[in-house]
């Protein structure tokens, strides 16, 4: 990495994110001094932090998503639960990290993507799929640690 070497910025879709992990990445954004910015198409309350921002984006489908897209460069750390959303920032160079500490790679997100298709095609024709598990506090840990390691990479890459 160069010397002159852009620092990382996270990207949270926020209308769906849990407050645990919100709480989460405003610490993280405390400690490590990288900037976090929320977007949301309602209104969110953060802390006050040079490190914490929020865009409320309008109202209306994908909007909050189009808006990361646009704004998040190669290199960034989007955190998102939207597959479609991690499958565009994912091609662009961007990490992108659920809320459940998994890290979306271009080896895996199109598979997610395949999946969550076929089973929204299960549910159109009637088939009862059930839904996701119960977010839980191993949930919120896993995410913490992913989280902070791949700060603390940034940082050795001097990008934090």
């Amino acid at each position: 990495m160069s010397e002159e070497a852009t620092a990382i910025r996270v990207w949270v879709d926020a209308d769906a994110c849990p407050a645990p992990i919100k709480q989460i990445l405003f610490r993280a954004a405390t400690r490590t001094r990288v900037s976090v910015t929320l977007l949301a198409n309602h209104p969110l309350t953060v802390p006050a932090s040079p490190y914490i921002n929020f865009v409320q984006v309008q109202k209306g489908f994908d909007v909050a998503d189009d808006e990361i897209v646009l704004r998040a460069n190669a290199g960034d750390l989007v955190i998102t639960s939207d597959i479609p959303l991690a499958a565009e920032v994912v091609e662009k160079g961007c990490l992108a990290l659920n809320p459940r500490g998994e890290l979306y790679t271009r080896d895996n997100v199109r598979a997610r993507l395949n999946m969550r298709d076929f089973m929204a095609t299960m549910r159109d024709v009637g088939v009862q799929t059930g839904g996701a598990a119960t977010f839980s506090a191993a949930d919120r840990q896993l995410f913490a640690s992913k989280l902070d390691s791949l700060l603390a990479k940034a940082q050795r890459q001097g990008r934090a």
